[in-house]
């Protein structure tokens, strides 16, 4: 995967942090394994779909409104599939200060 993700080599030197990093990686591998086989997708196809979701946040003189992208059917049986809560679809709504 370093190969193909341009990630260049992690060298460790003392003992506690390649454990540590081996315990990541461990870790890591489990969720990935547990988000296919939960879903019964594969994790290229899982990542793909919910990185999809978009933050946008429009400001005018009337506000502000920070917004999340529609969920898709596939993206809510996903979200439903790992008993995860879908994200807020408005995260920010702010009205300008009144001019005194």
């Amino acid at each position: 995967m370093k190969g193909t993700r341009k990630v260049r080599p992690v060298f460790h030197y003392r003992e506690d942090r390649i454990r540590a990093h081996v315990q990541l990686c461990w870790l890591a591998l489990l969720l990935i394994r547990t988000i296919e086989r939960t879903t019964g997708d594969t994790w290229r196809n899982v990542r793909n779909e919910l990185e999809r979701m978009h933050l946008v946040t429009l400001e005018t003189k009337e506000g502000r409104v920070a917004q999340r992208s529609a969920t898709t059917a596939r993206r809510r049986e996903i979200v439903q599939a790992l008993e995860v809560a879908e994200p807020a679809r408005i995260y920010d709504f702010t009205l300008p200060e009144p001019v005194a």
